[in-house]
């Protein structure tokens, strides 16, 4: 046995000389990669089957038994700013303050002492093309919160003191997206992006439009988008998906699909390469977005380009590392400027038919002529090559991500709610890993090259801009001479 670990030592000694520490630990990686590419395992066979009915009006009904003491109910709609007209817009965010301020038989006060007398939480959530409505509580009160929300969505009585109440709460919340920089220029990227058509519209909708906002509005906006054709009834915990499906009967059984007046209709959306710039030189550090249009949801090219995110990655100063760190962007951004670059993060921001891939930085007005730059000369390398040990750590911070949104019950309602809504089946989570698996570095690399290369961008500033290449510059670095 000693002969044996000496001749391994002497081994192991002899590749170090040849190769490197970092060599040894490239071929690793690259076989460990390819292994698992072969023959992926899921990391985590727990996730329970979801179970998924659809009722004789279209509401489907979808449940995952986690087996825990609290469950998570949620009515999903698809429904969002989107669905708004230019008068309306910030009226399907409006209608999420007052939908548990009362129905026709409970009033907000009533609501309000069963939740807390039930230790329950009420959470509403509007997006651009998504709502959700959701208690959380005890398993055993279920049936409870299943008639609770098919209450409020059914017989929300919007009252006048309600409506109001709704209104200050909305136009505090505006001023305080207002003195967030990141929410303002996020806001100006879709008006950019998709300009005239709905996806510009922000969530919240202008102050002019929320003060004028009425009960008829709010009240036809109920009526026009909560179908049952377009809903789902989610539950994650401790819950009998017949069971549910009984109560989902009971309650929203007699639902129907029909309109009184014209039904809403997706517009179809139109992407502009543009920039929108607010120049504010008394802000200390200067926002910027910058992105290209990527594919919808369903698109086979979303999970190379959630990788292609997560390879770009996020860095925050206030994180520990330096030279250590191994995203060549973040090295730059810890290193260069003399500390100029705060943060940065790379999103991607996916719709029905479109998305946003981009990243957004926090730098100061010195630094950002020259980290804009270095962001699309990272956008421009993933483009052209990508190493093996870049995209399994890509990879593995995907697979984190992905498994974070499972943490409790709201969380894993919330993706199977949005799983339903969004491909019309709860994607198994071996599913998603064998996917990511499967990408190889020149995939992942003809992907990006799809979307970046000699694309038009959008770009949105805010803040002490001045140092910003002017947009016909970046343009002019979306491409490369190829061989």
């Amino acid at each position: 046995m000693l002969a044996l670990r000496h001749r391994l030592s002497s081994l192991c000694l002899k590749a170090v000389r040849q190769h490197g520490i970092r060599g040894i630990s490239r071929t690793a990686t690259a076989a460990a990669s390819a292994a698992s590419a072969a023959k992926p395992k899921p990391a985590f066979v727990r996730v329970p089957e979801a179970q998924v009915t659809t009722m004789d009006n279209g509401l489907r009904v979808a449940s995952e038994d986690w087996n825990t003491p609290t469950c998570t109910v949620s009515v999903w709609v698809e429904a969002g700013s989107r669905y708004e007209t230019e008068e309306t817009n910030g009226v399907a965010h409006f209608l999420e303050h007052v939908l548990f301020k009362g129905t026709k038989s409970r009033s907000q006060l009533d609501i309000e002492k069963d939740i807390e007398s039930r230790g329950a939480e009420v959470t509403a959530r509007t997006t651009r093309e998504l709502t959700s409505y959701s208690v959380r509580c005890f398993s055993k009160d279920v049936p409870w919160a299943v008639e609770l929300l098919a209450d409020v969505v059914r017989n929300a009585s919007f009252n006048d003191e309600a409506i109001e109440s709704g209104r200050v709460e909305i136009l505090r919340q505006m001023q305080e997206a207002e003195n967030d920089p990141r929410t303002v220029v996020m806001d100006y990227l879709h008006s950019a992006a998709y300009q005239g058509t709905p996806l510009s519209r922000p969530v919240l909708g202008p102050i002019d439009s929320v003060r004028s906002i009425s009960k008829t509005d709010i009240q036809h906006y109920a009526e026009d988008n909560f179908k049952p054709h377009r809903m789902v009834v989610a539950a994650a915990g401790a819950v009998a998906h017949s069971e549910l499906a009984d109560l989902c009967k009971r309650h929203f059984g007699s639902l129907t699909n029909d309109y009184a007046r014209l039904a809403p209709t997706m517009k179809p959306i139109r992407f502009t390469g543009s920039s929108l710039l607010d120049r504010d030189d008394h802000l200390p550090f200067a926002h910027v977005a910058i992105a290209v249009e990527g594919p919808g949801w369903a698109d086979d090219d979303i999970i190379p380009l959630s990788l292609a995110s997560a390879y770009i990655g996020s860095w925050d100063r206030a994180q520990s590392g330096g030279n250590n760190i191994a995203s060549r962007l973040a090295r730059q951004a810890h290193d260069a400027f003399n500390g100029g670059v705060l943060s940065y993060d790379s999103f991607l921001t996916s719709y029905r038919e479109t998305s946003l891939w981009g990243m957004h930085f926090v730098a100061n007005q010195e630094s950002v002529n020259f980290f804009s730059k270095d962001f699309q000369t990272d956008w421009m390398e993933l483009s052209q090559d990508v190493r093996e040990f870049d995209l399994v750590r890509a990879k593995n911070a995907t697979l984190t991500n992905m498994y974070s949104r499972l943490a409790g019950t709201q969380a894993a309602c919330d993706e199977l709610g949005r799983n339903i809504i969004c491909y019309g089946r709860r994607i198994p989570m071996a599913e998603l890993e064998d996917r990511i698996a499967r990408v190889r570095p020149a995939e992942l690399s003809q992907a990006a090259q799809r979307y970046i290369y000699d694309r038009c961008p959008v770009v949105a500033g805010f803040g002490p801009i001045e140092g910003l290449p002017d947009y016909n510059r970046i343009r002019g670095k979306m491409w490369f001479y190829r061989v």
